[in-house]
């Protein structure tokens, strides 16, 4: 009989095979964590855009959020990203919310303004602490940003964060979840508590602070019905001297299933210089992600990209 399907094949009687123990079941492989991997910042530039978009397409990363506040960002950025889920699902793509210097509001009476901009994020921190941003602007700006990502990518967004974590803040939060809730009501949004044994993060002030902050978010959006990440990596000092190829492996054995870990891969461009002082280290995230070891790395971890 011939190797075809249904065929018989004899084995040798002499195999060495493993023989069954009485009574016990064979045991399952262990189940896999599956995350998210985000770049965050799509739109701040060109030249990051297409970092992001070639990591998506080498499968190195499974979501990112889009800056549509950002001044080189347009309906041509925003179709070159979408474009990559025809046929099937590559990435999940959000709504970076943005309300911090040097960007310009969407909506026209946005208050407070510091040289027709945004304020910088210690008087939005500031002012959100002590409730004194106003609630109406805030709702009308968080709700131009959902329009004109909507109007960019011809849906609303699959999830929705924030630039240097605004989305987390008192009042902005508030604004934030209203805004998924009737705009993009299947959105989850992301949180920012961190995975592990404190001890380890104490190094991380930042990652602490937005670990605090992200209590109240869950509450809310726990009261709200919006879903969110189950725990959050990503954040470290970002001082010229940080090395991410170190602080990768830590972040990927902290975060359990549905988790997230944050990145900010890119390449640097005249524009991404005028507008953020990440700029080196993007480049750095960038070519560890492109690393020909990194799916071995998933996979020792028992990870999967959502």
């Amino acid at each position: 009989m011939g190797r075809g399907a249904g065929a018989l094949v004899n084995l040798p009687q002499n195999v060495d095979e493993p023989s069954p123990v009485a009574g016990r079941a064979p045991q399952p492989e262990p189940a896999r964590r599956r995350i998210w991997l985000c770049a965050d910042d799509y739109g701040i530039s060109p030249s990051v855009n297409a970092a992001i978009r070639d990591l998506v397409v080498r499968g190195r990363i499974n979501a990112t959020s889009a800056m549509v506040i950002a001044p080189t960002f347009s309906r041509s950025e925003a179709r070159s990203l979408a474009i990559l889920n025809a046929g099937a699902r590559r990435v999940a793509i959000g709504l970076h919310v943005t309300l911090t210097a040097p960007f310009v509001p969407l909506a026209k009476d946005f208050t407070p303004l510091v040289d027709a901009a945004f304020p910088a994020l210690p008087d939005v921190m500031r002012r959100s602490f002590l409730r004194r941003l106003s609630r109406t602007a805030l709702d009308d700006e968080v709700r131009a940003q959902f329009a004109a990502f909507t109007a960019s990518f011809g849906h609303p967004p699959d999830f929705v964060d924030g630039h240097r974590h605004v989305h987390l803040l008192p009042q902005v939060r508030d604004a934030v979840l209203a805004a998924i809730k009737s705009m993009s009501p299947n959105a989850w949004v992301r949180q920012c508590a961190g995975a592990g044994a404190l001890l380890p993060r104490l190094s991380d002030p930042k990652g602490l602070v937005v670990d605090g902050l992200s209590r109240g978010l869950r509450r809310r959006a726990r009261r709200r019905g919006i879903s969110t990440n189950t725990a959050f990596a990503g954040t470290y000092t970002y001082h010229a001297d940080a090395d991410f190829a170190v602080l990768f492996p830590a972040f990927l054995a902290a975060v359990p299933d549905g988790g997230l870990i944050m990145c900010h891969p890119g390449r640097v461009d005249a524009e991404l210089e005028r507008l953020d002082p990440l700029t080196t280290l993007r480049e750095r995230e960038y070519e560890y992600l492109l690393g020909e070891f990194l799916p071995d790395l998933l996979a020792a971890h028992g990870v999967t990209l959502a």
